[in-house]
């Protein structure tokens, strides 16, 4: 069993987001894992994150701003995995820091440095052959994305060559400034459910433990990031500890939730 499935196996998993070199990143994926988050995304920095948010915008622009490179994700890749042998870690983000050197010698990167799955936001399936061959052929998930409008026509082409999770999108926009309504919710997860056995993760908006124990009852898993990512900007060095406690608020919601379904 992979570590992405041993963690939804054991769901539904608390999946976390954290942009690679903002603020004191390996000392906050520490606090991920204390506080109880199953899966870890790490982003990759971009100049141009047009999914992302206001938050999620600017810890880009301050990871940029510390010179961080593609070589720093994989450096913090490895001591995460060295950390934490058990807890999955993905990268996510955007083609072209992941393409540029080709395809291959990304996936093999990541292969290399203990990296469970990936997300490109910018790919579609359509465009498989441009990552997801590499990644398939290195053993790493090529965990793909389902919106509110991947209606039933392209939904087989999405999942096509899936693996890992499917990230539910739950809303059509950035991430971070708004969620969608809990019956959305439901309804898109079923359909999807209806389609795969993949598990499915809800993100996009998630920012309370009642948000995240609602969508605990009903998905494989809840994906949290603009808060996580608003802490780390607002405390800094000191983020630690609050990102700390809040997963903790997170997951014991989410606990709660299961105990009850």
């Amino acid at each position: 069993m992979t570590r992405l499935a041993a963690a939804f196996a054991k769901g539904p998993a608390l999946v976390t987001f954290v942009t690679a070199g903002d603020g004191p990143t390996a000392a906050v994926l520490d606090a991920l894992v204390a506080g109880g988050a199953d899966v870890i995304e790490l982003g990759m920095p971009f100049t141009d994150p047009m999914a992302d948010g206001p938050a999620i915008q600017a810890a880009n622009l301050r990871s940029l701003g510390k010179g961080t490179r593609t070589a720093d994700v994989f450096n913090l890749a490895r001591g995460f995995r060295q950390r934490h042998p058990e807890t999955p870690l993905v990268l996510m983000g955007y083609a072209n820091p992941m393409t540029v050197r080709g395809p291959e010698w990304f996936a093999s990167a990541c292969a290399e440095a203990g990296v469970d799955g990936v997300i490109c936001v910018d790919i579609p399936a359509e465009e498989d052959d441009s990552l997801g061959e590499a990644l398939r052929a290195a053993g790493v998930a090529n965990i793909r994305l389902a919106t509110p409008t991947t209606d039933t026509a392209r939904l087989p082409a999405v999942l096509e060559g899936a693996s890992g999770f499917l990230y539910y999108v739950s809303v059509a926009g950035i991430t971070g400034l708004q969620q969608a309504a809990q019956d959305s919710i439901e309804s898109a997860v079923a359909r999807l459910k209806r389609a795969t056995t993949l598990p499915v993760a809800v993100g996009f908006g998630v920012r309370t433990p009642d948000q995240a124990a609602a969508i605990a009852r009903v998905a494989d898993g809840v994906v949290v990031g603009s808060a996580i990512v608003e802490l780390v900007g607002r405390h800094g060095e000191d983020a630690p500890e609050p990102v700390r406690a809040y997963i903790h608020s997170l997951k014991t919601a989410i606990a709660a939730a299961k105990e009850v379904a």
